[in-house]
């Protein structure tokens, strides 16, 4: 019986080694939780499969004009890509809100963290919320608490990360646990950032 496929192992090799490269090299990857009012930001190192927490915490927006908030949000992300200089930002998509004000607001929060990156050069991928809950507890209907729980657990930490800050470092958790997956497919395209 003949075969109706031909193997190249060169090929197969070659993309296997590629992955493995892909796979050994430090990722510094900030994960941010936007939000209007609070938002939060975590820094992990990614070795492989090990996660190493860096940093987390949350911009608190200044009160009055809405311009003003998206300023701080923009300025705050600005500063942090800075000092930290992620290779990868996972931001959280947008989702659908009851309020389609609130939906544009947060929007635009989102978009004010992530044109703070561009300077950087940062490659940004999205998640969305769903997605990032489910990598990190195994339910994508999970509460701030469990997830809250797990960031606590999976890196190793000492205290507990305030709410947006562990939904930051489960961003950047999905990010980089994902990231193996994509390797390995060849898949994934960052929205923004080098190419």
């Amino acid at each position: 019986m003949s075969r109706r496929f031909t193997v190249t192992p060169i090929l197969v090799k070659t993309y296997l080694h590629k992955s493995e490269a892909d796979l050994t090299t430090r990722n510094r990857i900030l994960g941010i939780d936007p939000g209007s009012r609070l938002t939060g930001f975590g820094v992990i190192d990614f070795t492989g499969d090990k996660a190493v927490y860096i940093a987390s915490g949350t911009v608190k927006s200044v009160d009055g004009a809405f311009a003003d908030r998206l300023r701080q949000i923009f300025e705050s992300i600005g500063s942090i890509v800075g000092e930290y200089q992620p290779d990868i930002v996972a931001i959280e998509s947008v989702f659908m809100h009851k309020n389609a004000g609130s939906a544009l607001k947060l929007g635009h929060a989102r978009s004010a963290a992530i044109c703070a990156t561009f300077e950087h050069g940062a490659e940004v991928f999205e998640y969305a919320p769903r997605e990032i809950k489910q990598a990190v507890v195994g339910t994508g209907a999970a509460t701030k608490e469990q997830v809250q729980h797990m960031i606590t657990s999976i890196l190793g930490l000492d205290g507990i990360p305030a709410p947006d800050a562990a939904d930051a470092l489960a961003a950047a958790l999905c990010h980089g646990h994902q990231r193996r997956i994509r390797a390995q497919l060849g898949t994934g395209k960052a929205i923004a950032g080098a190419r």
